[in-house]
């Protein structure tokens, strides 16, 4: 009877049903982010507006990624250049083809149909232009001024000349469908031209796109090939180099396009030249294909333009890369060869069948693209929020992501210059990625049967970095306690976004194994704690109990029980372990406001720190000696640490209650921004990797010790400012009320990223396109609460700013939500979001129509 009473009291404070702390304060907001960025109004900081147009200095880094998940990218510059040509399976973020658009008007007027050139790009082996990169081109007219506004996953650029007699705009894009992950993942991009006549008489024009073969590759067959209304610039593969192989296509709808298959062949700058020279006199140039060596290609549309009329070219682009020389991992192999290729190889044979479906289905995906923006941005959320997460969805256009051959999602954590930055969808990296299991459900789960399939084995390790081709591991380093116990949580997330109970019933004792494991691995005298030595994200281990694992243990207990009792399991043990790891989480590892690490190097199962298995953790002497002084390098300590409680936000996120007494938790997060938000750098030491935040920038610190004892030589990347952890702190500062505290550090983040110096479409960490910053995602739910249950088939709101709209993707449709005078409703704007009622402190209440 007793047992009865502690399981009943325990799935109480759990509490799937309503999540949060009622008599919270609520903030009320005052306009939308489109009345926002529209009034003009710009932030005290910074002269950019959020979510609004890029303009002057503010548009000088701007690259915004346009591919397929795991398809590869280019990305459409804030100028209308093109560069970040990434569609070999490998990142090139410097890498600028020489292709280009351009106009040409009747009596010798002709000009690139980009921006100025930014001042940055003007030094450097880049300009040589002899070996067919952009800077080639840089040196040709172009119009005087470009301004870029992004509303994901559309770019729209406005070029104006007032020499000129047309005023021009492109819209680039590629397909995003929430659900619709297929799609989302095709080799594929345009560029829509729209071209007004602002003189007073008709003009002959002429638009052209122009291109060096970049698919070429160094002493092989390379050429241009034919197709209706464009050509292919194309890259044969060798008898020893599949991989070589290489197809882009570029054409348009237009049926009089006329085509230059091979560009003048000579030495120097020949090609280009002579390009030109056919540009500025207004000419077009008709020749075919050539069996080999062709240097470029250019397709041209003659057309008219009466005073006042506009004229939109499509511009349609698609690429097919079929193999690749990637491979990670001891004994990678899959069914499919020894090396990734992409998904959509499975999906279309040869670039011809990419281009016929890009054509046939064009205005179906640009409609269905068109409607998740419209509702995307139909929000009344702060434009700093829209902002963040908007920009942030991009790095699933980027080289980041990866799709192979069977459909299955595999990631990079970030793209390397020219490498990808350290492989294997790293579990402790993602698990901070809150965008891709609502948007793209199917996805995510591919993720969570690799780390407990090919990456688990009979005892419960699991490695925390997958193979490519994914494939079982050899399992000879640590697991990642942040990492491992995260995926627990993380099924309970894709069940209850799912619905699927019978998929949670095949996972579920690969998800016991798992836990018994971590257990037995780093709580193995059942305190409740994780207290030997534990790897994290930090890429180091953490030596004793800390606030941090603990958090992500006592959540995973949590999802645990809740998992086992809805199938009838006894979850009896769990519950108890998790109810003393509560009480000692809330004890010996508060210091009264915020969560610490208790160090511990003794006492433990695991050997001395000196002789255990760590990554780049080095004892020399003197390190030996700071060994006996202060314990184990790279620990916290009394540390305030900007993650210390991140288990609790992963519970929130995943639909649970967080594991620590509210109060105790909030607590940590106020004091994690009374003393780690910086609004100036200029003084802060920082000998890691500085150029994240530095100078007069803000940022919010990995960590502090304002009570005192930090260490001579504390975890590493404890100085750095990571944006992945500070919108996961923001959303968990709103998610307790904390508005205001939360949007400080959103806008602190994103004033670093406004085109001025770094691109606001790429934040980076250990890369580009930095997975971490998919945490993002999360403050949608930290303002709002907002989420759907999809085993209830019920809304969950918690709103902090009082009545709001904001968008809502579940696993079979999308739409938006709003909160307005007491009253929920839904408005589903693509596929089906079965719910009648909504859950709103405690209460159901029937949604309104």
């Amino acid at each position: 009877m007793k047992k009865s009473n502690n399981r009943r009291s325990f799935l109480r404070n759990m509490g799937v049903a309503c999540f949060g702390i009622s008599a919270l304060p609520v903030i009320a907001l005052g306009k939308s982010s489109e009345e926002e960025a529209a009034s003009g109004k710009p932030t005290p900081e910074s002269g950019h507006r959020f979510n609004d147009t890029y303009t002057g200095k503010y548009n000088n880094r701007i690259a915004f990624p346009i591919g397929g998940i795991g398809a590869g990218m280019f990305c459409l510059e804030g100028t209308g250049a093109i560069s970040h040509m990434s569609i070999r399976h490998n990142p090139e973020m410097f890498y600028e083809p020489a292709m280009f658009a351009a106009i040409s008007i009747k009596g010798g007027t002709a000009r690139v149909l980009e921006g100025a050139v930014p001042d940055w790009k003007k030094f450097g082996q880049r300009d040589a232009g002899l070996g067919g990169t952009g800077g080639a081109t840089w040196g040709l007219p172009r119009f005087k001024e470009a301004t870029m506004k992004a509303r994901f996953p559309f770019a729209d650029i406005q070029l104006k000349d007032a020499t000129m007699p047309v005023q021009v705009a492109i819209k680039g894009w590629s397909p995003f469908i929430p659900g619709d992950e297929d799609h989302a993942s095709m080799p594929v991009g345009a560029l829509e031209y729209h071209f007004t006549n602002t003189s007073s008489k008709t003009e002959s024009c002429i638009f052209s796109y122009n291109a060096r073969n970049f698919m070429r590759q160094a002493d092989t067959l390379h050429t241009v090939k034919a197709m209706p209304n464009g050509f292919i610039l194309s890259q044969e593969a060798t008898e020893h180099a599949a991989e070589k192989q290489g197809h882009f296509a570029i054409f348009t709808t237009e049926p009089g396009t006329v085509v230059d298959h091979c560009w003048f062949r000579g030495g120097w700058f020949d090609p280009l030249t002579m390009v030109w020279n056919t540009l500025k006199d207004g000419n077009t140039r008709s020749t075919p294909p050539v069996d080999k060596d062709a240097p470029g290609a250019s397709l041209f549309v003659p057309f008219q333009l009466k005073p006042g009329e506009k004229k939109v070219i499509r511009l349609m682009m698609a690429w097919y890369v079929p193999d690749s020389k990637l491979r990670i991992g001891d004994n990678a192999t899959s069914t499919f060869g020894n090396y990734y290729k992409p998904w959509y190889s499975n999906r279309f044979k040869n670039i011809g069948e990419v281009t016929d479906y890009w054509k046939k289905n064009y205005a179906d995906l640009y409609t269905k693209t068109a409607l998740f923006t419209n509702t995307f941005y139909k929000s009344s959320l702060p434009p700093e929020v829209v902002e963040a997460v908007a920009a942030n969805l991009t790095i699933l256009k980027s080289a980041t992501v990866m799709r192979q051959y069977d459909g299955r999602f595999w990631c990079w954590e970030g793209s390397g210059d020219n490498w990808g930055s350290c492989h294997g969808t790293c579990t402790h990296v993602w698990n901070y990625a809150q965008a891709v299991p609502h948007l793209f459900p199917r996805l995510e789960r591919s993720l969570r049967y690799t780390e407990f399939h090919e990456n688990q084995n009979n005892e419960g390790h699991q490695g925390f970095r997958a193979n490519m081709p994914i494939s079982p591991l050899v399992h000879n380093f640590h697991a990642a306690a942040d990492g491992q116990l995260g995926g627990i949580m993380k099924v309970y997330r894709e069940w209850r976004i799912s619905g699927d109970t019978a998929w949670l019933q095949e996972m579920y004792p690969l998800v016991k194994v798992s836990m018994d494991y971590c257990i037995r691995t780093w709580d193995p005298r059942g305190k409740g704690v994780v207290e030997e030595p534990h790897h994290n994200t930090y890429d180091i281990e953490f030596w004793g109990a800390t606030g941090m694992c603990t958090s992500f243990y006592l959540g995973a207990l949590q999802a645990f029980a809740l998992m086992g009792t809805a199938l009838s399991k006894d979850v009896s043990s769990y519950m108890a372990l998790y109810e003393k790891g509560k009480q000692q989480l809330e004890t010996s590892l508060y210091n009264g406001e915020y969560f610490i690490q208790k160090i511990q190097w003794t006492g433990l199962n695991a050997p001395d720190p000196v002789k255990a298995q760590s990554f780049s953790t080095q004892y020399a002497d003197e390190a030996i000696a700071l060994l006996k002084k202060e314990g184990p390098k790279y620990q916290y300590g009394e540390g305030c640490l900007s993650d210390g409680i991140l288990g609790g936000w992963m519970a929130r996120v995943c639909g649970m209650n967080e594991p620590a007494d509210p109060a105790k938790t909030k607590s940590h997060l106020l004091a994690v921004h009374r003393y780690n938000l910086k609004k100036d750098l200029s003084q802060h030491v920082n000998p890691q990797r500085s150029t994240y935040a530095l100078g007069n920038e803000g940022g919010l610190l990995l960590c502090s010790w304002p009570k005192g004892g930090m260490l001579s030589l504390p975890f590493v990347y404890s100085n750095e400012v990571w944006t992945g952890i500070e919108y996961q702190v923001a959303s968990h500062l709103m998610f307790h009320g904390e508005v205001a505290k939360g949007l400080e550090i959103v806008r602190a983040c994103r004033q670093r990223y406004d085109g001025t110096v770094r691109n606001p479409f790429n934040e980076y960490e250990c890369g580009h396109w930095y997975a971490r910053a998919l945490s993002s995602y999360g403050l949608l739910q930290g303002l709002t609460g907002l989420r759907y249950d999809a085993v209830d088939n019920v809304l969950h709101i918690d709103s902090r700013i009082g009545d709001f709209s904001s968008f809502l993707a579940t696993e079979k449709g999308f739409g938006t939500v709003s909160w307005k005078k007491g009253v929920p409703s839904l408005q589903v704007a693509y596929g089906t979001i079965p719910a009648t009622h909504a859950i709103v402190n405690g209460k159901k209440i029937l949604l309104s129509a």
